[in-house]
């Protein structure tokens, strides 16, 4: 039982209080996943070039860019699901792309997935 919580509640508060820390602690891991997607895209941006660029750092972009979007997705659910309804907020504070926006919630490719 987490601490601080009194012991004389019904067994409904404390369920709930439970539930409560359990959100926060996805979300908090969540937005920090999503933070280190954004910057593994930004950091291939700022040492690539967007021209002129091999089929495979294209492909490389591409994995990033999904991969980002399934991050900004699970985040975004994971909100709501709290009940931080407007993602615009998420949006602006994050410096989210317009480019990621629109893949949002994509589902990275796997190699099980592309056996198949």
């Amino acid at each position: 039982m987490s601490h601080g919580f009194r012991l004389d509640r019904p067994p409904v508060d404390v369920l709930n209080y439970e539930i409560a820390q359990e959100q926060a602690v996805a979300l908090g891991r969540l937005g920090r996943a999503l933070e280190a997607a954004l910057a593994r895209l930004r950091e291939f941006d700022a040492a690539h070039p967007r021209s002129g660029v091999p089929e495979s750092a294209r492909q490389a972009r591409r994995t990033l860019v999904t991969e980002a979007g399934h991050a900004l997705w699970m985040f975004v659910v994971q909100r709501e699901a709290c009940g931080l309804r407007d993602s615009r907020a998420v949006m602006r504070e994050y410096n989210v792309p317009n480019e990621l926006q629109h893949c949002m919630g994509a589902i990275p490719v796997t190699s099980r997935r592309a056996a198949t």
